[in-house]
């Protein structure tokens, strides 16, 4: 039976408790949180590891379970300390998401930044994830690689970090519009559905029309993304993991553009 969730993003005016409240009743049973949510890093005297489990049993209150924790990471380093600091971060990352409830752990290639050239990205991505990939592999963590941005928004480059860190517990977070919005032309976002599906650790149904400034999101199956493809490839890869929707619509409407996308998925996945 298919897990269906939805991310915590776009929702103006919810708590994270008001937030879960809506994923339960709207009929979602797992649920997608930011770092934040459950550590907050800049707070002094900050305790997440006795928040997690707050989290996670709020979470439950409300029929609901998180699928994933996104970790905020950056392995885009100008320095050795700094690449440290990132490892050992993502640990607890890795850690706290376990507390709140799942070893799946959303990450990000890193951010560019002119201290960095664009030169090292790949070879620094793959160097983060080999210096944690052993804690992962001790500890059964799943990160999931996110297409976000204009660093990892391509599925061949992704495939090429997979193959470079050779481990099973890294894969792909993908996202149906991200390609897309990054400026990838639809043919080519359709052929890395194919790509990037054996990959897929997690996924986020998004849909929308057009890339960079001229993007505008909309409920599943108004915009221009074959998201019918998108299914039709992770089904074929074996893909197992929770279905969860994202919305980047119009802030105000962001109940109804969830709702719309878990009626999509349920009818184009089924229970």
């Amino acid at each position: 039976m298919a897990d269906y969730g939805l991310i915590y993003y776009n929702f103006p005016g919810h708590s994270l408790e008001q937030f879960g409240a809506f994923a339960g009743a709207a009929g979602f049973q797992r649920a997608e949180v930011p770092i934040g949510g459950v550590w907050h890093e800049k707070e002094a005297g900050d305790d997440p590891e006795a928040r997690a489990p707050e989290v996670r049993a709020m979470f439950a209150r409300h029929g609901v379970r998180l699928s994933a924790l996104a970790a905020g990471n950056d392995f885009l380093q100008p320095d050795d300390a700094g690449m440290a600091l990132q490892v050992e971060r993502l640990q607890r990352v890795c850690r706290l998401a376990e507390l709140a409830g799942t070893k799946l752990v959303r990450i990000d290639g890193g951010w560019a930044k002119e201290s960095v050239q664009k030169e090292r990205w790949f070879d620094l991505m793959v160097a983060g994830l080999r210096a944690v990939r052993p804690f992962i592999e001790r500890g059964g963590y799943t990160l999931a690689l996110d297409n976000h941005g204009l660093v990892t928004n391509d599925a061949d480059l992704q495939v090429r970090v997979f193959e470079a860190v050779g481990s099973n517990n890294v894969g792909a977070n993908v996202d149906t519009m991200n390609y897309r919005w990054a400026g990838h032309d639809l043919e080519t976002v359709g052929r890395y559905y194919q790509v990037i599906a054996p990959y897929a650790r997690h996924v986020h149904f998004k849909d929308g029309r057009g890339s960079r400034e001229q993007y505008r999101g909309t409920v599943l199956g108004a915009g221009e993304i074959d998201l019918e493809r998108a299914v039709r490839e992770l089904r074929a890869a074996g893909y197992a993991g929770v279905w969860t929707v994202e919305y980047e619509g119009p802030r105000a409407d962001a109940e109804v553009g969830y709702r719309a996308g878990l009626e999509w998925l349920q009818a184009h996945i089924g229970g």
